[in-house]
């Protein structure tokens, strides 16, 4: 029976009801995340796994954490636990699906899987796995960690250019299967970059360059992707966004790192960047999207640095200031 156009029958309702009682008794792991990374569904066994009370909805990030400092939940190979989060929220959620391999103090070893929709939205689901030969999961860990070296910037901790092109190349494939908004792509440059390693040192200029990943990637949404790629120039591709939207988002972090203070001796220091942005157009390559927001980014060092500038050829805004 439905009770009203669009409204789901009594028998859909039951099999969910069903389907929700069946996720909380099963032996696999599931658990789901919304767009801010806040677990809004985890069945018995993985509240158990990783120490969730029942009506307990926290942020991956913060369950990791407190997990991390009481020795329990996922085993985490680092000694510096905020930089092994920065690294892994840089590459979490960046791609649609993918499996991977993770420990637990407990002894168990599991094979894990994130699928994400476009909307941020991720469902993870973890099975035991622990009964496989050891020298197969060797084997494997040996190659997880060769992929995921191959695809951080070792300095920042953030994604690699290769990993970044990946996924600005993936931006450009959608165009033509959606409607509307496709995505944008910023170029950031941090601003006078030479000056600041020959008044104050390279190790001076490495803590820029941390700093700068490290205050960016707070701000960037799940669906985004903030890479280094190549000295102090840094691409981040804004999936579903349109330019107006992502000059918000860049403003707002041009704004972050004015206030930024990231050398300790030096507290008058501060520093700025410049940023340009393109949106996907019909025909694009990942070159072509690239080459636009380099060249706006041009014009925003030509008028001051400091500031924004969107490519004029692909929206009627043309180029904006922050």
């Amino acid at each position: 029976m439905i009770c009203s156009e669009g409204m789901m029958t009594l028998a859909d309702t039951e099999a969910m009801l069903q389907m929700a009682q069946l996720m909380d008794v099963a032996g696999v792991m599931v658990a789901v995340y919304d767009q801010d990374d806040r677990l809004r569904f985890a069945n018995r066994a993985f509240r158990d796994a990783w120490f969730v009370a029942e009506e307990e909805q926290p942020q991956w990030a913060e369950l990791m954490r407190r997990n991390f400092h009481a020795r329990r939940g996922t085993i985490i190979a680092a000694t510096d636990f905020e930089s092994w989060l920065l690294s892994t929220l840089a590459r979490r959620g960046k791609s649609g699906f993918r499996a991977f391999e993770t420990d637990l103090h407990d002894g168990r070893w599991l094979w894990m899987t994130e699928t994400m929709q476009a909307n941020g939205w991720m469902l993870c689901i973890a099975s035991d796995v622990t009964s496989i030969r050891s020298d197969q999961r060797t084997l494997r860990q040996d190659r997880d960690s060769a992929i995921k070296a191959a695809q951080t910037d070792e300095l920042t901790g953030i994604p690699s250019r290769r990993f970044v092109m990946s996924k600005l190349e993936e931006l450009v494939r959608n165009y033509g299967h959606q409607p509307e908004k496709v995505g944008c792509l910023a170029v950031l440059d941090i601003d006078n970059f030479k000056y600041i390693n020959d008044r104050f040192g390279h190790t001076a200029g490495d803590a820029v360059l941390k700093d700068f990943a490290a205050t960016l990637q707070k701000m960037v949404r799940k669906t985004d992707i903030l890479g280094r790629v190549g000295g102090e120039e840094f691409v981040l591709v804004l999936p579903n966004t349109a330019p107006e939207e992502a000059a918000e988002i860049v403003n707002r972090m041009l704004v972050a790192v004015r206030q930024s203070r990231p050398l300790a001796d030096q507290l008058s220091f501060r520093y700025s960047f410049s940023a340009g942005i393109a949106c996907v157009m019909s025909g694009d390559y990942a070159n072509d999207i690239y080459r636009r927001a380099d060249l706006a980014l041009y014009a925003a060092k030509m008028r001051g640095r400091d500031q924004i500038s969107i490519d004029p050829h692909a929206h009627p805004l043309g180029r904006q200031k922050s």
